[in-house]
């Protein structure tokens, strides 16, 4: 339940983030947003939170975007919602059908649901530029890489410890 909360909050509170901070100009024009760094943890927060309440997971994704709802502007709130729904229903997909080990898991979602997050999400803002999107992704995947690192030499010790002699 802990997991569930935490992923819930943590929905609520980068909605809320986003609507406060400003975004970072790009030497293009373009713009990068500091939060979407937290957002690749957001992702991974969603699948240990899976891991301990199952499908009910769902759940917890639209508790979090309705009560941004109520935090947020509408427009980021509608936007943050539509790519969270996106990106956290593939993620909740490949998570789910995929039997891989936990830390390649967490990469592959993270593949798949960081850059559905950010298309939609600067999309439905009006600011989806190339430099923007491959930003706000990176951004994200930079979360899900070091987690998955951090569980790969937990799951294999042995390999790692070979790896480095």
């Amino acid at each position: 339940m802990f997991s569930l909360v935490t992923y819930i909050l943590l929905i609520v509170g980068v909605n809320w983030a986003f609507s406060v901070t400003p975004a970072v100009p790009l030497p293009n024009g373009e713009a990068w947003a500091p939060l979407s760094l937290i957002v690749g943890f957001i992702f991974v927060v969603r699948d240990f939170a899976q891991r301990r309440v199952g499908h009910r997971i769902l759940w917890g994704m639209l508790a979090g975007c309705a009560i941004s709802w109520k935090m947020a502007s509408p427009e980021l709130a509608l936007a943050s919602a539509a790519a969270f729904a996106v990106s956290e229903l593939a993620d909740w997909t490949l998570f789910t059908l995929t039997r891989k080990p936990l830390s390649s898991r967490i990469l592959l979602s993270g593949f798949i649901a960081a850059p559905l997050d950010s298309l939609v999400f600067l999309w439905l803002i009006g600011l989806a530029a190339p430099l923007s999107f491959l930003t706000m992704t990176a951004s994200k995947l930079a979360g899900s890489l070091l987690v998955f690192l951090f569980l790969r030499r937990r799951e294999n010790p042995a390999r790692t410890a070979q790896g480095n002699a």
